[in-house]
């Protein structure tokens, strides 16, 4: 089976899974301003730095805000493990809001590939996090995993090559996978389909403008956000090696 085939299987199988659950679903919009670096500090080390400022209703109220950062460890340059924390903040929105504002602590894992194929660039990323989650009602917190495989593609414009001053546009799709203990009835809690339009400044600067589909299911199973979102997105990677 060729690439492309692959690719469109696992975007459908992904938004397939998400419509045959639908049950009580909020459509909502929401914009994301969101700046990533991976910050190349030896031939074996980096720093990855994120943050995502996350806008209910465009940019009317809060939404999340989140903040990444991670040690890359490079197997190759196109082959890297990373492991890190995130400091989450929740806030009540949209139709399905929750009780009230929460923290969630997050350790995470992931190895990144790049690939080539034709003219497109293929990014494979595997991610584990292990979330805790501050439950307002007993003044604790709750410990939930979940497994995630995002599948991007980028396909340069105008060149066969990605090239400086030049677009780009950018696709991706990412299921996530609940297990372990406390899992609900959304063992499949999300799917994210991804189109954006990108430039490229430079090799180390780019930027994206896209639109997001997140399908959400809630603990119980029956209850679904389907969020069209807005994202804005910088990244600018440093080379501290020169």
């Amino acid at each position: 089976m060729d690439l492309r085939r692959t690719i469109l299987l696992f975007i459908f199988a992904g938004a397939g899974l998400a419509v045959s659950a639908q049950k009580d679903i909020a459509v909502q919009y929401n914009t994301w301003y969101m700046y990533f670096g991976n910050h190349r500090l030896t031939d074996k080390l980096g720093l990855h730095t994120e943050y995502q400022w996350r806008r209910h209703e465009w940019v009317d109220t809060w939404q999340q805000s989140l903040m990444r950062v991670g040690l890359d460890y490079y197997l190759t340059d196109n082959s890297t493990l990373t492991a890190g924390y995130g400091w989450i903040e929740s806030f009540p929105y949209g139709e399905q809001p929750v009780p009230a504002t929460f923290t969630e602590h997050r350790i995470w894992q992931q190895w990144s590939i790049n690939q080539r194929v034709g003219r497109l660039y293929v990014n494979h990323r595997y991610r584990l996090e292990q979330r805790f989650l501050e439950h307002p009602e007993n003044s604790g917190y709750v410990f939930r995993q979940r497994a995630r495989y995002r599948l991007m593609t980028i396909l340069p414009i105008g060149h066969r090559d990605l090239a400086d001053h030049a677009f780009f546009l950018s696709a991706y799709a990412e299921p996530f996978i609940s297990f372990g203990e406390g899992v609900g009835a959304n063992i499949l809690g999300q799917n994210r389909l991804y189109l954006a339009l990108g430039y490229r400044f430079n090799s180390r600067v780019n930027f994206q403008l896209g639109y997001l589909n997140q399908y959400i299911v809630k603990a119980d199973g029956q209850h679904h956000e389907r969020n069209h979102d807005l994202q804005a997105g910088l990244t600018y990677n440093l080379d501290f090696r020169r």
